[in-house]
């Protein structure tokens, strides 16, 4: 991964409104196995990724939970918290001993409606990781269940 990704703070957010998000940050770790939040449960903040890798994962009926997808340094963990109802749709857990800075979802969300040009560039950031993330889900999905050549021209 780059770290030029469009998804990754460092790039999403133009430089005084990163500032002020990360005026909010406070520093967390968490030990490999740590559950940073479970699907279903109340979405009251959200992580960066510093160092290590976190799986997001999801419950599958009857049995355990599945990984879908790996995030690593500088990209965004959670996004649930910027709508309602503020509920995770997905399960994270820490695959490596792992640092972040973690928000304050309310926090956030206040200041977004204080000031739109924030609020304007953190969503649009969100919703470029919903993107992302959605695309490559997609892909696997393709890869997993599509005939092979289905999607090749003759």
């Amino acid at each position: 991964m780059s770290t030029a990704s469009p998804t990754r703070i460092t790039a999403a957010l133009p430089a005084e409104h990163r500032e002020r998000l990360m005026g909010l940050a406070r520093e967390m770790n968490f030990t490999e196995g740590d559950r940073l939040f479970g699907e279903g449960a109340r979405a009251d903040r959200f992580w960066i990724v510093r160092s290590g890798a976190v799986t997001l994962d999801i419950q599958v009926p009857g049995g355990r939970a599945v990984a879908i997808d790996t995030l690593g340094h500088g990209e965004l963990v959670g996004w649930s918290w910027l709508f309602p109802p503020y509920t995770w749709q997905l399960g994270a857990e820490a695959m490596t001993p792992v640092r972040t800075n973690e928000f304050d979802a309310v926090a956030v969300r206040t200041m977004m409606e204080a000031d739109p040009a924030f609020g304007f560039s953190v969503a649009q950031w969100v919703g470029r990781v919903l993107a992302t993330r959605l695309q490559a889900a997609r892909i696997r999905l393709l890869d997993l269940y599509a005939p092979h050549g289905s999607g090749a021209t003759p």
